[in-house]
């Protein structure tokens, strides 16, 4: 094993611990664990909430690897590359590089359903993955408000930039760009939410710094919107637009989410995949 394997797994186990910390502390419930294992190598462990504020939560951790790296997620994960990725240190593996070969991957994954309709839900990934001799990090967060209020949404992309540029200029416009490009449901022609960042395919042991500070930036950039608009009052035609505006979210992430299918195509834990979907949702 690695020593960067064995640093991003205890990075991000820690990580996981903090979040749901904190998280515990603004909802008063508890995270229930269950560790789960792969039978191909590898497993994890869910963690999920079902408290007074979040309706459902869960942030979960996993370290996976196999012998085939699984060809179902070997398109790019952008439809376009840009002019300044190679700069930026982005670098999709061709086929040659996935196919057939061993992989690893270990990162942790939380979504958040709040029950209070005015307090955003919120995704957050960040991952480290390796396949063969080829090695690239990958993450994001996104923020997908039912009802959206400006400042909140200034907040969270206003943490988000701070990080990104202090790790070199160009990040954050490609990073929110590709968060546009990514969150968006094609079949209903709009974007999931009001953006974040997200990035794939980032090359070079000199990247695991950015994306440690990416998850280190979630608290700083959620737990304030929370705090805001936890004990605002809603009506039962509030909560009726939430549950049928929950409902794209879960269309994306049935459809679009590459993590969704990545952990599929892997052999993972299927309730801790589906863990983003929501408690309840109308059409």
């Amino acid at each position: 094993m690695t020593t960067l394997r064995t640093e991003a797994q205890e990075f991000f186990r820690d990580l996981r611990d903090r979040i749901c910390a904190r998280l515990e502390e603004l909802d008063g419930g508890k995270f229930q664990r269950t560790k789960w294992e792969r039978p191909g190598g590898g497993g994890g462990e869910m963690s999920e909430l079902r408290g007074q504020v979040f309706e459902k939560g869960g942030c979960n951790f996993s370290a996976v690897w196999g012998d085939k790296y699984p060809a179902a997620v070997d398109q790019p994960a952008t439809p376009a590359q840009h002019d300044d990725d190679a700069k930026l240190g982005i670098r999709p593996p061709t086929p040659a590089e996935l196919a057939g070969k061993p992989f690893f991957a270990t990162g942790i994954s939380l979504v958040l359903h709040p029950r209070n309709p005015f307090v955003p839900v919120v995704h957050m990934n960040v991952r480290y993955l390796e396949a063969g001799d080829v090695s690239w990090f990958g993450g994001g967060t996104d923020l997908t408000p039912c009802r959206e209020f400006v400042e909140d949404t200034r907040h969270f992309h206003r943490v988000l930039q701070k990080v990104c540029n202090a790790h070199g200029p160009g990040l954050y416009d490609r990073f929110s760009r590709w968060a546009k490009e990514y969150f968006f449901i094609g079949h209903r022609g709009s974007e999931r939410g009001v953006g974040g960042i997200f990035f794939d395919y980032l090359r070079g042991e000199e990247r695991w710094s950015f994306v440690r500070d990416v998850g280190e930036a979630f608290l700083p950039a959620y737990a304030p919107l929370v705090e805001r608009r936890r004990a605002t009052p809603y009506s039962d035609e509030d909560r009726a637009q939430q549950l049928s505006w929950r409902g794209r979210y879960v269309e994306f992430n049935l459809i679009y989410d590459r993590g969704t299918l990545f952990g599929l195509r892997t052999g993972g834990n299927v309730e801790a995949i589906f863990m983003s979907l929501p408690p309840l949702v109308a059409w």
